[in-house]
């Protein structure tokens, strides 16, 4: 492809321009792809088509300056970005250990991006150029605004804003905020003054000219009890809501991080113009060479329908980021979009996905969320659907039928994730018959991700008979329709409140369904989650009761082998977990059983087994309160 379908990357290409300046470089941490599934891209694009001139700097190398400096100097600000994903998950799994494969990098080559990717750029571009600023965004600043619990150093972590020495950080989507600063600094308005924009967030010495705002626990409160930290964040997650949100400071030493309340939803006709945009719709040629980029494949052939999730899943960060009020384009947007993919010479007829966060929310879940804003302490789905929900699928089903007959299109399928609740909650089967006779290719992927009660309700997923009903209606459905596709379900093990029962009953109802899930997610504690939270404290933030946290590393391999107790590799770790937990009974040779004896073992080698593991944790569990912190009461003592 034409480079010049691209924005510059090098002087080269902003002579063809004709330009001799920029007024914005962006830095990525990814590699350059020209697609509105990539932020960077879409925020270059937002800022070429409001007349300003960007430049792209993906993928620096941050060990000297030069990189930095190869577009120039910019005439109002550098824009840093760590990338679609953050970089410590980027570059680390769940235990720790170095991924061997970066997606957005070319040939999925790994180390092109610092760790803290956000921190490192913004410290190179200061020795780069002195007094340009500096505006951070993306998820990972988005979700390290406050002081926030980071699983890689296993402590409490100052707000990004202070470690990068940003001026300003953008949170959530920030088309709307990045051209409102844009316009500010193009017409002389000084960024350290640039306090009212609704979607950022930004250091001040003082709370003078800061109304009507709650203030949460300190830097220094919440580092140092789990308590406060669990208080700061249930009002963090209360106040994201751009109607409603009221504006939070939080102190750190002498100064305060203020965040602004939320950015309002994009119109339907700003979503259109945004995804309109002339997006090159590829990875850069200079990546050609060297295979490509990897994360291009899956979304290529992909398709943005919607913004936002009211589903409110307590790991997912959606609620910080992106928001839970839902915000679509229209049908010619999208049908438009799909015409575009259909003239791409590699296009084979199958459009991959046509989705978002959760491919079957295309509405607001109510009237009131227009006016009001999401509730405070209220859920739209659970624990069970409001009354108030408007459960409808019917406009999903006339788009999806409108791209089936584009001309060049053989098949649509849906494969973001779907919230099959909300499926049960319709009072007719017309989607979920749709879906199964045109949108499924041989298995639908969806979400319980466990089945303990005790588990889900913290999860903030629905029962398990709500699943089953799901399931049975799925099943019943394909046999109508004379189809022989599955379900294959995502699992998630260690999650906060998963003991040994709990992985065990879920051992048991895979058993039962006579499922072998080929992979199992550990939950991973990422910032700005609920999930994160319980981790952390062992509290759920929204009540303040004690939750059990799975740490122990022998006892997180143990539930992740028990979803996976048919793997020859997993015996052992299956069977000492059984042994742990006293369910000798699922060891043996009967329908119910998950595993068999070891040759030749009888039931008092269970037993002398049991009861040495049993004292063996127990120490574990011992020393592990030795080097508790001090009790709130000690802690307030000291204090």
């Amino acid at each position: 492809m034409n480079r010049q379908a691209f924005l510059p990357i090098d002087k080269e290409d902003m002579n063809i321009r004709g330009w001799t300046q920029l007024d914005f470089i962006i830095v990525s941490g990814d590699a350059y792809v020209d697609h509105p599934s990539f932020g960077t891209a879409v925020i270059a694009r937002v800022l070429e088509d409001a007349g300003y001139k960007v430049g792209i700097i993906p993928q620096p190398d941050w060990r000297s300056v030069k990189d930095f400096k190869k577009l120039g100097k910019p005439r109002l600000a550098f824009l840093i970005a760590s990338g679609n994903i953050d970089s410590m998950v980027n570059h680390y799994t769940v235990s720790k250990r170095r991924r061997d494969k970066d997606y957005y990098s070319p040939g999925g080559k790994m180390g092109l991006r610092p760790d803290r990717a956000t921190i490192v750029y913004c410290n190179m571009v200061k020795q780069a150029y002195k007094g340009v600023p500096i505006i951070i965004g993306g998820i990972e600043a988005s979700l390290r605004r406050f002081a926030h619990y980071d699983y890689w150093n296993d402590k409490v972590r100052r707000s990004i804003l202070f470690d990068s020495e940003a001026d300003l950080l953008v949170f959530g989507m920030g088309e709307r905020q990045i051209i409102e600063i844009a316009d500010n600094l193009n017409n002389g308005f000084d960024i350290k003054y640039m306090h009212h924009i609704p979607g950022t967030s930004y250091k001040a010495d003082t709370l003078e000219n800061i109304y009507d705002y709650i203030e949460i626990p300190s830097f220094e409160e919440v580092s140092e009890n789990k308590v406060a930290y669990a208080r700061a964040f249930k009002v963090q997650y209360e106040e994201q809501d751009p109607f409603r949100g009221k504006v939070m400071i939080q102190k750190h030493g002498e100064q305060y991080i203020v965040q602004n309340s939320p950015a309002m939803p994009l119109s339907r006709v700003e979503l259109d113009r945004i995804y309109n945009l002339p997006y090159a719709r590829d990875y850069h040629p200079i990546y050609e060479k060297e295979g490509g980029i990897p994360a291009i494949e899956e979304v290529k052939y992909s398709i943005i329908s919607s913004r936002g999730c009211f589903g409110s899943c307590s790991f997912c960060a959606l609620t910080f980021h992106q928001g839970r009020t839902i915000q679509s384009r229209s049908h010619e947007s999208i049908i438009d979009e799909a015409k575009k993919i259909v003239e791409d010479k590699d296009f084979k007829g199958y459009i991959h996905d046509v989705g978002g966060p959760t491919a079957n929310f295309r509405q607001i879940a109510c009237e009131k969320q227009l006016k009001e804003g999401t509730c405070k302490n209220k859920q739209c789905l659970f624990p069970n659907p409001c009354k108030n929900l408007n459960v409808d699928h019917e406009e999903y089903i006339q788009l999806l039928r409108k791209l089936r007959k584009l001309e060049g299109i053989k098949k649509v399928f849906v494969r973001s994730g779907l919230r099959y609740d909300y499926i049960v909650a319709d009072k007719n089967d017309n989607f979920l018959k749709e879906l199964c006779e045109h949108h499924v290719s041989g298995q639908l992927k969806v979400a319980p991700e466990h089945i303990s009660s005790k588990v889900l309700d913290l999860m903030g997923k629905p029962r398990r008979d709500v699943y089953e009903k799901f399931v049975s209606k799925y099943y019943k459905l394909n046999e109508k329709l004379g189809k022989n596709q599955y379900l294959v379900p995502y699992l998630m093990s260690s999650h906060p409140g998963s003991d040994l029962h709990a992985a065990i009953e879920m051992a048991e109802y895979l058993r039962d369904i006579k499922y072998n899930p080929e992979q199992v997610q550990d939950f991973y504690p990422t910032p700005g989650t609920l999930s994160t939270c319980m981790y952390y404290t062992g509290l759920d933030p929204r009540n303040m009761k004690p939750v059990y946290v799975p740490k122990d590393r022998m006892e997180k391999a143990m539930q992740r082998a028990l979803l996976q107790y048919r793997n020859p590799k997993n015996y052992n770790l299956v069977r000492d977990a059984l042994l742990l937990a006293g369910r000798e009974d699922l060891i043996g040779y009967g329908p119910k059983a998950l595993i068999k004896p070891k040759d030749g073992e009888r039931s008092k080698e269970y037993k002398k087994k049991k009861n040495n593991m049993r004292e063996t944790k127990g120490n574990r569990l011992e020393r592990k309160d030795n080097k508790k912190a001090p009790s709130r009461k000690h802690t307030k003592k000291r204090k």
